[in-house]
């Protein structure tokens, strides 16, 4: 029998103009903390971007996103938050901000093996 792991996810999102609070969801990060797993996984679809935000810097969105990605993989390429402990980075990129890209609340769940098998369903179903 597979063993449960309890997991956390938040789904990011691309909120151009956060006055409004109208928002793209673009990518997932989850973190398993049994499993020492971090990663996030993300999509972006730049027409539709530009549909709904014609003035948004593409370029610019597309750095935080992989900035996100170099994160949760750790290390001092990834400045001083990768150098944090795993549940640390994930606290630091699922914190509540008022930017372009932000992240939803945290939501618990649990995945019977592979984590990233995990990820990956989550994105297809809140992203794709």
């Amino acid at each position: 029998m597979q063993e449960n792991h309890l997991f956390e996810y938040a789904v990011i999102r691309i909120v151009p103009r956060v006055e409004r609070e109208e928002f793209l969801n673009v990518g997932v990060i989850l973190y398993c903390k049994q499993q020492r797993f971090l990663q996030a996984v993300f999509t972006l679809d730049e027409e539709r971007l530009r549909t709904f935000s014609p003035h948004t810097d593409i370029a610019e969105v597309k750095a935080y996103l992989d900035a996100f990605v170099e994160i949760c993989h750790g290390g001092k390429e990834a400045g001083p938050i990768g150098k944090l402990d795993i549940a640390s980075r994930f606290r630091w990129l699922t914190a509540t901000r008022s930017s372009v890209v932000q992240t939803s609340k945290v939501h618990p769940g649990f995945c019977g093996g592979d984590a990233a098998e995990t990820l990956n369903r989550l994105h297809r179903q809140l992203v794709l």
